[in-house]
């Protein structure tokens, strides 16, 4: 190779590393002896709290600075109010995050009135993983077929009308002919789970995830389990629940299961991080390696499995993708159907 292209290339070489540490530099000056806010629409319990405080003890070691990381919570409208908060008001300075709701692209497109963002206007970080929903029903509900819950009105318990506990059943209602009774209030999976155990309600819809979190001995049983499960949402079938049928399979035509689909983001988005849209462009891939760097860390790892949070990441780049690619398969006509499905207009 001739002597002027070798100090061309070597002089390329060395400007490319001074430009990457300085990038380094300025970012750690913008996290050093600062807190990064971690924002959960939703209480302290459940997935989402100790999700996002296992983070919080993990993700600002891996960014430069090493600043502390804390976690706000802002319950609400089945996370709408904290991801509008997220969306219109929160800083852009790259020192807030959010968990955002599994729910968000799914409210996105049924709540317009409520919802006042665009969920792929949003910097996804990463997933730490995903959350399929699955349909419960108490065993003595004497419910055991799909059949069976066409026949008999079943009382089911729901948080809000923007959370899943409430959207999934109704759109069985109307896509399969149930006859759930949904009564809606009660606080977090907590609370729904709680009105199983008493017997004020007979069954509800939670994340897998949530599920084997808080009440593994409902299902541990070989036979006689506590609970039965009849239906999951998601794009593919929990290794777990290999014969629990998808509400997509379920569907009988194409626009039901466009609809149901329509369901199964709320798997995608799972527990991550996000930034609000307005963030300076040079902190997005700092943070994005921060995060991926966060999940495949054997001790961040270790301490999920302990808290029975499974790690099944998506990196940021490739979540923000999927979850507009989605977006932009849904058609007016499907939406206008899962809309009436759920909300009867």
């Amino acid at each position: 190779m001739p002597r002027k292209i070798w100090i061309g290339l070597a002089l390329i070489t060395v400007a490319s590393l001074a430009t990457q540490i300085a990038s380094a530099q300025n970012v750690a000056s913008v996290y050093k002896d600062r807190t990064v806010t971690i924002l959960v629409g939703y209480g302290a319990g459940g997935t989402y709290g100790q999700t996002s405080l296992l983070l919080a003890q993990h993700f600002g070691k891996k960014i430069p600075g090493d600043p502390t990381v804390i976690v706000q919570h802002m319950p609400g409208a089945g996370g709408i109010k904290a991801t509008n908060y997220a969306y219109n008001v929160m800083p852009k300075n790259g020192l807030n995050v959010m968990m955002l709701p599994e729910m968000s692209v799914v409210s996105q497109v049924l709540r317009p009135k409520k919802v006042k963002y665009k969920i792929n206007n949003f910097t996804f970080l990463g997933r730490v993983f995903g959350a399929p929903q699955v349909l419960t029903l108490r065993r003595d509900s004497g419910i055991r077929s799909l059949d069976d819950m066409k026949i008999k009105e079943i009382i089911i318990a729901a948080n809000g009308t923007s959370s899943s506990t409430y959207i999934i059943p109704a759109m069985m209602n109307a896509m399969l002919g149930t006859k759930f009774k949904i009564v809606t209030g009660y606080k977090g999976s907590a609370g729904t789970s709680l009105s199983m155990e008493r017997g004020e309600t007979a069954g509800m819809t939670n994340s897998w995830v949530s599920w084997k979190a808080n009440r593994p001995q409902w299902f541990n049983k070989k036979s006689d389990n506590f609970a039965v499960n009849f239906v999951q949402t998601g794009f593919t079938r929990e290794p777990d629940l290999p014969d629990i049928p998808l509400l997509t399979e379920l569907a009988t035509n194409s626009d039901d299961k466009a609809a149901a689909a329509m369901m199964s983001t709320a798997a995608i988005i799972g527990r991550g991080l996000s930034f609000p849209p307005g963030v300076p462009a040079n902190l997005v891939a700092p943070l994005r390696a921060a995060f991926w760097k966060t999940v495949s860390d054997p001790v961040f790892k270790a301490q999920a499995t302990k808290r029975k949070l499974p790690v099944i990441p998506i990196e940021g780049g490739k979540l923000q993708k999927t979850i507009g690619d989605a977006i932009a398969a849904m058609s007016p006509a499907v939406i206008a159907k899962a809309r009436k499905y759920v909300f009867g207009k």
